[in-house]
């Protein structure tokens, strides 16, 4: 049976910048401390994916049918009607997002901006202890949405013998009733979002002070780590 298209194209791109991006600053954040050399990507990575964010904000509003928030399902009794329904073998299959997954990805954005939020804070001074331990909260909070979500895909997945997980590939999916598909997958609008992230990420490497380890942003000058030399350097 010929799938039907669901996801256009920025919202695909954004899915896989998004993870990728997540996983990189999760590692570097997990592996080097912030005295490391590989420190800053860590940060430059969360400027990055509140970029992303930003930018899937927008799509919400003006995306293609299944991409905006008005077709998230985010009634609670709905997320509890679907847990119900799915570890009873009984889950119901939806075309566009399905209730786990809209209040996954609403709560990884929302984590997303508190994450930058916080991460710029630490650039710019203040409770230094309290601002870390609630940024440190927030990112266990994500690994523990993530993990949750790949987990709802996988145990679908089984259920349904419906390889949803890859619907972020090709954007099509397996009919559900009469439920009607998009359209248009936004192939130029694709491209525009890309060449919007590339130009934010080229913009964060020219302003970027890898010596200094500092970041010309926004007028502000945030110290993404210690820059090599800073003691002799005070010293003379």
């Amino acid at each position: 049976m010929k799938n039907t298209r669901v996801y256009d194209w920025p919202t695909r791109i954004f899915h896989w910048l998004f993870a990728g991006s997540f996983v990189a600053a999760f590692v570097i954040a997990k592996y080097f401390d912030d005295e490391s050399a590989y420190f800053p990507v860590h940060m430059l990575l969360g400027l990055v994916l509140v970029g992303l964010v930003s930018l899937r904000v927008v799509w919400g509003f003006i995306g293609s049918r299944y991409a905006r928030f008005s077709a998230f399902r985010l009634r609670p009794a709905e997320l509890a009607a679907y847990f119900k329904n799915l570890l009873t073998g009984k889950g119901e299959r939806f075309l566009g997002h399905n209730p786990a997954s809209s209040w996954a990805a609403i709560t990884m954005m929302a984590l997303t901006l508190g994450l930058g939020t916080t991460g710029y804070l630490m650039t710019t001074g203040g409770n230094m202890e309290f601002i870390e331990e609630v940024h440190e909260l927030l990112g266990n909070v994500f690994v523990v949405v993530v993990i949750a979500h790949v987990a709802g895909i996988l145990l679908h997945t089984l259920i349904h013998r419906d390889w949803i997980g890859l619907s972020m590939i090709h954007g099509g999916k397996r009919p559900v009733g009469l439920e009607p598909g998009i359209a248009r997958s936004h192939g130029a609008l694709g491209l525009l979002f890309l060449s919007l992230v590339g130009g934010f990420v080229f913009h964060l490497n020219k302003n970027y002070d890898p010596t200094r380890q500092t970041l010309n942003f926004l007028g502000s000058t945030l110290q993404l780590g210690e820059a090599e030399g800073a003691e002799s350097g005070d010293d003379d």
